[in-house]
């Protein structure tokens, strides 16, 4: 289980005689414009319409924007890193071995495709082997396999100092609940997907068509009813409601089908105490399924859970029957070229050690420095826009600032880096028992924490990611290398543009410490309500208010699909607050020597075209309906016009008025932070 952690991450021009020079800093490019669309009208596509022309999608990709295109040119640099590797003199155990073989395996098309189903008919044989009372050993030390459920240690909700064990439900292969609920045109067709999926993946470990349908209709019977029994992605958002521990004597007495001591224990855990249930109906669920199931189902449920798992570290046939499975979902249309897909493996499963390599040779200490500064920067106009606030009392007040001024940062790369030396990644085996055991070195790993205290220094992101996270639980907000280039930050380029990206972004992590979630937990990281009920009842109906202009918003016309303002809400007050505390952390910035025009664009207008422009991008249909309902963040486009029209400093940036699309009148915005 990953720690909780809440990642980014979203006609009016007078005649001007530009004012940029040769040694002026970089301004907008002009190319991501469109200019035949007002900024009154439709900010997105006057800011990044240009773009989107210039970069229309591939078949290989079901969404591309400004945000994936940084991650692709850091794929670039990590896979030169990786193929610059002396792997033919280096030590066994070593970083340099590790990467370069697992690299090495994924990119052997001719063994892989030559082993065919062999690496999986072992384990395979051994669960159709496995009676019922013993299947919950299977699930203990089958690592990586989706069945049931997931568990995990981290931090404590209510003692964020102390590493505690966590249950959550799982065990639904197409991954959201409302896949096996909803009677939806798409959903439907989702699901006949799955079923031949199934077929095709049962079929190339030897199965014929009538073991196969049975797999399928086992397996639909018993996901659905997992999906019947889970929590919504709403509900999941509220951590009191999935924070239920009980004892082992409890779980035992209640659940007697869920043998949870001795699953922990075949996990080299032998003195468990309290497991904190997440959610308790799904574990009723699973302990009626897997008391009631007959054998045969439950053997073919997980074995369909192992292949999937399995699936793309093996033969094409494996690889396209999963993709064909993709391609419904998310409408992406072309498998990613191998190297991509065999360099995810060392790049996401020795996370730290690629990161090491990557931040010697491309994060300079000129960027973390400057990162540093933007930081406090943010900080200082975050405690501004605290005291300010109409809405809350002076003690709630005082303990917001006490929280702010707690933040731990992160910036660039860990202080102490991990030790991946007792793994092992042998090439004489197979590329997916390679995998397995890499999964099996990170769930060791995670499940050594267990009852001791938290290591407050720890990452959960490694350097080279494109990404962002706050985490509640240790009140830190942290901003990888790889993030930490254009668009988002960029050196030399004007400070209207980096406080208009990687500054909103700063911004953006820091209110997640105050947004729906964030808010619950204290400076230490623990749940707890620090809140006066009347400023509680002030955010929840402000809240309300954002939600509801969310829902409002129609995604995509086809279907009269509407965003879920419920579901999106903390990335929703996390944008706003961003937004508007990064403006003031820049104007602060601009006191002594106020930036001018360059390009023709005002500092203020520079600022808002940058913070679009990083959410640039394509998107295929099927994935506009995809992430409505499985990603927490609004899509591009409404991360920029649905949040910049409650901000009033950016009506007056573009000459916006009552009467253009843009506009929302003063009584409708709403404004948290």
């Amino acid at each position: 289980m990953k720690k909780i952690s809440y990642a980014v991450l979203s006609i009016a021009f007078a005649s001007t005689i530009t004012m940029c020079t040769t040694n002026s800093p970089k301004g907008i490019d002009r190319a991501n414009l469109n200019d035949s669309v007002a900024p009154q009208a439709d900010f997105y596509e006057y800011a990044c319409g240009g773009w989107m022309k210039a970069n229309p999608l591939k078949p290989e990709y079901s969404r591309f924007g400004t945000f994936d295109q940084l991650a692709e040119n850091t794929r670039e640099q990590v896979k030169e890193l990786i193929t610059g590797l002396d792997t033919k003199n280096a030590v066994k155990g070593s970083p340099t071995q590790q990467i370069g073989d697992l690299y090495a395996m994924g990119m052997d098309s001719v063994r892989l495709n030559q082993e065919g189903a062999t690496p999986v008919m072992k384990d395979i044989e051994t669960i159709n082997n496995t009676g019922r009372e013993d299947l919950i050993d299977l699930m203990a030390t089958m690592v990586g396999v989706d069945a049931f459920f997931g568990t995990g240690v981290d931090a404590d909700m209510m003692n964020s100092d102390m590493n505690t064990m966590y249950w959550q439900q799982g065990g639904i292969g197409l991954g959201d609940r409302d896949y096996y609920l909803e009677d939806s045109e798409n959903t439907i067709a989702i699901r006949e997907a799955y079923k031949n999926y199934l077929k095709r993946i049962t079929g190339l470990i030897g199965y014929d068509s009538i073991a196969q349908q049975r797999v399928v209709d086992n397996v639909m019977r018993i996901e659905t009813a997992l999906a019947k029994a889970a929590m919504s992605r709403e509900e999941l958002r509220d951590p009191a409601a999935n924070y239920n521990p009980m004892t082992i004597e409890q779980i035992a007495k209640d659940y007697r089908n869920v043998d949870l001591r001795r699953y922990f224990a075949k996990q080299g855990i032998d003195s468990i105490g309290t497991v904190v249930i997440g959610q308790p109906k799904s574990l009723a669920a699973v302990n009626e399924i897997m008391g009631n199931e007959s054998e045969e189902a439950l053997r073919d449920y997980f074995t369909a859970g192992y292949l999937s798992s399995a699936a793309n570290y093996l033969s094409d046939d494996f690889i396209n029957a999963n993709f064909e499975l993709r391609k419904v979902i998310s409408g992406v249309q072309q498998l990613q070229p191998r190297w991509k897909r065999a360099l995810a493996v060392p790049n996401g499963m020795l996370g730290e050690a690629v990161g090491q390599l990557y931040v010697e040779k491309y994060f300079p200490q000129s960027s973390k420095d400057k990162m540093l500064k933007l930081v406090e920067n943010l900080k200082i106009a975050l405690g501004q826009h605290i005291d300010a606030l109409t809405w809350m009392s002076d003690s709630t007040k005082a303990q917001a600032q006490e929280k702010l001024a707690t933040f731990t940062v992160k910036i660039g790369f860990p202080d102490k880096w991990r030790d991946y030396s007792d793994m092992t990644i042998d090439p004489q085996k197979s590329y997916w028992e390679n995998v397995q055991a890499a999964m099996k070195h990170e769930n060791d790993f995670n499940l050594a924490d267990y009852g001791k205290p938290v290591d407050k220094t720890r990452w959960y992101m490694p350097p080279q990611t494109v990404n962002a996270y706050y985490s509640p639980l240790s009140n830190e907000i942290c901003f990888p290398a790889g993030i930490l280039q254009p668009p988002f930050f960029d050196p030399n380029a004007d400070d209207a543009l980096n406080y208009g990206a990687i500054g909103v972004v700063i911004g953006h992590e820091m209110t997640h410490g105050f947004d729906d979630q964030g808010r619950q937990f204290d400076k230490d990281g623990n749940f707890k309500n620090w809140w006066a009920e009347s400023d509680a009842v002030a955010f929840n109906a402000l809240a309300d208010m954002l939600v509801a202009q969310f829902d409002s918003v129609v995604v995509h016309d086809e279907t009269n699909t509407h965003a879920n303002g419920r579901f999106t809400l903390g990335e929703n007050i996390a944008d706003q607050g961003g937004l508007r505390v990064a403006m003031t952390a820049y104007k602060n910035s601009q006191k002594d020597a106020p930036a001018g025009i360059i390009d023709g664009f005002t500092p203020e207008q520079r600022f808002y075209l940058a913070y679009a422009n990083v959410w640039a991008g394509n998107i295929r249909d099927e994935e506009i309906l995809s992430r409505t309902k499985t990603d927490p963040h609004s899509l591009g486009r409404w991360r920029v016009n649905a949040s910049l029209r409650n901000i009033e400093e950016f009506f007056n940036a573009f000459g916006i008025k009552e009467g253009d699309p843009m506009f929302r009148p003063a009584d409708e915005r709403v404004i948290i932070w």
